[in-house]
């Protein structure tokens, strides 16, 4: 195949792909005998002409491509990406830790190559799991082994099911299938601003599942990792607990894909004298616009109904070294209770497939590095984020209710005494709580310095009835445990540390490449 670029109009067909193709190359649309979008982005940078830029693969002759290729400008060749698991010679069963997409990926190249993964899960499967986590939406009663960080699929299972790619390679295109093999849309190989959505999630995540398990695998749920030992230097078993018992598994292959707020598996870490160094992270809270005013900032006031909800990405570098920055935008969706200990109240943004919610919400973050910890204990930025959490969670009124201010108010240094135009879209409810209550006040003062720059970008960003809820801690993880290139962890062998949790990855994709790019080197090296 070979691949070119057009410009096509928003709400494009196939046969205008085809008409585009044709008149750029100068071929007959009947020479056509294949085409794929291979890069979709959508260009609003002008109002008035919003349109989108694709890449397409297209096949042809052999001699008549061979002829076009010469053409550098227009045409450059097109291979599709594949990957292969390599054949297992594992003598022992490896275990994955954690079911989220670092430890799913994992386990579905283990099984492919044959090696008979089990995989233990704290949590619930994704329906059982998903009764719990819409309990605590409702009544504040929160499960600590089950919730929006744990149980199948992991953090991103509440989410807007962001598939953010970067740069394509085989690993990221295996996911990206898998996904649509799984029930995800065709467009999310392609697209710029591809997302699954929290509503399509659960069934996509449980047709991997029994992918995995149709391979040779095994699930155990409400499994939690209390131990595992070692012998002259290498994994020997792991432990765990269910339903009140104690279970040991021979292994020498662990790999650990546990998520960045399974605090207690990096405190045992830690206790084991397993390398982790200390990473700074963000802070900050969750900033929501009327959905259609985000939407009419970006494209402009008469927008066709054609174009999908807008995203926005910004970030700002102030003089005194600290970034600011949107994260996780979740366009048309919700602000939700992501906390996993009880005494602490932590957001998160989460987005159905349609993003039709009536707000548009993202993070707001201040970077903090490891100078600002107050400690040098490789922990010391979990003690952070748990000491922001309790304290909003006391702010609000200690009942899982989220501290909530208008950015006019916060601007200005003032109490909140009512909402306007904008309603905090948290289910559990909000308290009015200024945000000096519960964030440093170097978090607090980047926040105000950052919004008069962000509204020169985006003009009108800056909405007095704008809401700021809090405490968003969670963004990624506040440590990374120390790995060779083999992806085993430098302190023994038969440790595999991956994903957001061990400080490799960033979102869904990237974590599920991670998990993708363990099994391979796992593989490759038994």
């Amino acid at each position: 195949m070979i691949k070119t670029d057009i410009t096509v109009s928003v709400g494009f067909t196939d046969g205008e792909i085809k008409e585009k193709v044709s008149e750029r190359l100068g071929i007959d649309k009947n020479e056509i005998k294949d085409m794929k979008i291979v890069r979709s982005h959508l260009d609003f940078s002008d109002k008035g002409n919003i349109h989108y830029k694709l890449s397409v693969g297209i096949s042809t002759d052999e001699e008549r491509e061979i002829g076009l290729l010469k053409m550098k400008k227009k045409v450059s060749p097109y291979h599709q990406l594949s990957f292969s698991a390599p054949k297992s010679r594992l003598e022992k069963r490896p275990v994955v830790v954690g079911a989220g997409p670092a430890g799913l990926f994992c386990a579905l190249v283990l099984a492919e190559g044959g090696a008979n993964p089990l995989i233990l899960e704290r949590g619930l499967p994704v329906d059982e799991r998903g009764k719990k986590v819409n309990e605590f939406f409702i009544t504040g009663k929160l499960d600590t082994e089950c919730n929006i960080q744990f149980g199948e699929g992991g953090a991103g299972a509440y989410s807007d099911g962001k598939l953010k790619s970067g740069s394509y390679d085989k690993y990221k295109m295996k996911v990206l299938n898998e996904f649509v093999s799984c029930g995800g849309s065709e467009d999310i190989t392609y697209s710029t601003s591809a997302h699954l959505g929290t509503d399509k999630l659960a069934g996509i995540i449980k047709a991997l599942r029994e992918k995995i398990i149709s391979l040779g695998a095994e699930f155990v749920f409400s499994a939690k990792m209390t131990d595992f030992s070692q012998k002259q230097g290498k994994i020997a078993s792991v432990e765990y607990e269910k339903n009140g018992k104690k279970h040991t598994v021979p292994t020498d292959k662990l790999i650990l894909a546990t998520g960045h707020s399974a605090r207690d598996v990096y405190y045992m870490l830690r206790d084991k004298g397993i390398s982790m160094t200390a990473k700074g992270f963000g802070i900050g809270v969750r900033i929501e616009h009327k959905r259609e005013y985000i939407n009419r900032l970006q494209y402009g006031n008469n927008y066709s109904s054609e174009l999908p909800t807008a995203s926005y990405h910004l970030v700002t570098h102030l003089q005194g070294g600290r970034s600011v920055y949107s994260f996780c935008m979740c366009p048309g969706g919700v602000v939700v209770p992501a906390a996993s200990e009880a005494g602490g109240v932590v957001t998160n943004g989460m987005s159905e497939y349609k993003r039709d919610a009536e707000n548009s919400n993202s993070a707001l973050l201040v970077s903090v590095t490891p100078e600002d910890f107050g400690s040098d204990d490789v922990l010391a930025g979990i003690e952070m984020q748990r000491k922001i959490e309790r304290a909003a969670y006391k702010a609000a009124g200690e009942n899982y209710h989220a501290p909530t201010q208008r950015l006019g108010d916060f601007m200005n240094n003032k109490k909140t005494e009512s909402f306007g135009s904008v309603l905090p879209s948290y289910r559990i409810g909000t308290e009015s709580v200024e945000l000096e209550e519960y964030l440093p006040k170097a978090v607090t003062g980047s926040l105000r310095e950052a919004i008069p720059d962000f509204d020169k970008w985006l003009s009108g960003y800056y909405e007095p009835d704008t809401v700021l809820t809090g405490a968003e801690t969670r963004s990624t993880s506040p440590l990374r445990v120390t790995r060779k290139e083999s992806y085993e962890a430098i302190s023994v062998c038969g440790l595999y540390p991956i994903g957001e949790g061990a400080g490799y990855a960033g979102g869904i994709v990237s974590s599920a490449a991670d998990g993708v790019r363990c099994a391979e080197a796992i593989l490759q090296n038994s």
